[in-house]
């Protein structure tokens, strides 16, 4: 298919859903609100508990946009994208139990509502939730090669993770504040998901290969963006407005890129301080004020806030490569909402 073809293909492909004023969101909410009804268990309860109601749903969203950005069909990924956000989900209640918080969303978390035995099951079911809502795409009418190399490219995401969510608990054993660590461990842990989501939703879609690699570079930093102004939110924000521990970074010696900046520049007594703060057994609450007053002070804050809003401008550079469309406009509104969102 030439570029002209699927210009010309993409303007005039109107989903059924989306013709009906149906956005990508409302799409995949409606379909997570009943995806583990009607189960009889207790992990049919704990599983909807997690999933529902639901976060800002950015994964998903980028997965069906990135369909439709490419001339695919929302109702024919739909499954895809809910998967997306089981997976998410799956990773979010491990990380809970990893972290040790109580809080999510606004509410118990599920390690503390279920306990942890019964959130990691619920974890680990939701996983292989992913893997069903792909091979379901099969029966909504993608070919099968496509969802061969999607679920390539979403197992690739998965192992991704693993592996930034282990450097990130090395970097915190070795006390580690490296710049180029960082960036490494949340394009793993991070922006593997988004980076995944983009290029499955692309490969459903039929995108051609240019395309699909447009989109991949898209989730990529656009995933490295969300994560960087993820951590500057216990510094602007607070817990009600995040539905999280606003101290949970601090308490668990997270190496964020707020605080590896301001250590770049502040004194050694201010290091030490942050150094206390981290890794010390100190009280999280009155702890998270002492580092925000350093990082204010060494412009920390500022100067993470503008590179997450680099890494968006080169997300939306991406985009570039793309046919006009409503959906390539979505995926840009998903970027500045990314850089923009209180929690």
């Amino acid at each position: 298919m030439t570029d002209g073809t699927l210009e010309t293909g993409i303007r005039q492909q109107h989903d059924d859903c989306i013709a009906a004023g149906e956005t990508t969101t409302s799409l995949v909410g409606g379909a997570l609100e009943t995806r583990w009804t009607g189960r009889p268990g207790l992990l049919a309860s704990i599983c909807h508990y997690a999933l529902v109601p639901t976060g800002k749903l950015f994964r998903p969203s980028l997965l069906l946009e990135a369909a439709l950005a490419v001339g695919g069909s929302a109702t024919a990924v739909l499954p895809a994208a809910v998967g997306a956000e089981c997976g998410h989900v799956a990773s979010l209640i491990h990380d809970d139990i990893i972290d040790g918080d109580d809080l999510r969303r606004g509410r118990p978390s599920v390690q503390c509502a279920y306990g942890i035995a019964d959130a990691i099951i619920a974890g680990d079911a939701l996983i292989f939730d992913l893997f069903a809502g792909l091979a379901e795409c099969h029966h909504s009418g993608v070919p099968a090669a496509r969802v061969v190399a999607a679920l390539e490219a979403v197992a690739q995401a998965g192992l991704d993770l693993c592996r930034g969510q282990s450097m990130e608990a090395e970097l915190h054993r070795d006390r580690s504040l490296d710049l180029d660590a960082y960036l490494l461990m949340i394009s793993l842990k991070t922006a593997a998901l988004f980076r995944g989501a983009c290029k499955s939703g692309a490969l459903l879609g039929g995108g051609p290969p240019n395309l699909v690699d447009a989109l991949c570079d898209f989730g990529e930093s656009l995933g490295l963006a969300f994560q960087m102004y993820d951590d500057l939110l216990p510094y602007v924000s607070d817990t009600e407005v995040m539905g999280k521990p606003q101290a949970s970074d601090v308490k668990n010696g997270r190496p964020t890129l707020p605080i590896i900046l301001a250590c770049s520049t502040a004194t050694p007594a201010d290091r030490q301080l942050i150094s206390d703060a981290l890794f010390g057994p100190g009280d999280a609450g009155p702890v998270l004020a002492v580092v925000r007053e350093i990082l204010d002070r060494t412009g920390a804050i500022c100067a993470a806030t503008e590179m997450a809003r680099q890494y968006a401008k080169q997300s939306r550079a991406a985009l570039d490569q793309l046919p006009p469309s409503p959906s390539r406009d979505r995926l840009s509104i998903l970027t500045d909402l990314a850089v923009g969102r209180s929690y």
